[in-house]
């Protein structure tokens, strides 16, 4: 599983997950389960949206799509394997 979106909160993820889903892209919620030990306080960062390797290209094309936010700098290197490549704006 390849990370293709870091969401900013629970909401922002499923919104993520049902667009890949349409597009019958298989996806994972890295860090939902996490959501609920936190309590109160405001986190973010810790639910990922993950996809198979071989289908990241295409979830990458359909998160842009989206226009959620700018591509980080660093994700766009193609060293760094677990790039995440958007961030929400």
């Amino acid at each position: 599983m390849k990370v293709v979106y870091e969401a900013a909160n629970l909401i922002d993820a499923h919104l993520v997950r049902h667009a890949l889903e349409a597009a019958q892209i298989p996806v994972f919620l890295k860090g939902e389960a996490l959501l609920g030990g936190i309590g109160e306080l405001p986190v973010f960062g810790m639910v990922q949206v993950c996809v198979p390797e071989a289908a990241w290209p295409q979830a990458r094309a359909t998160v842009e799509q989206l226009s959620l936010g700018e591509p980080r700098a660093d994700a766009l290197e193609d060293d760094d394997p677990d790039a995440v490549g958007w961030l929400p704006a």
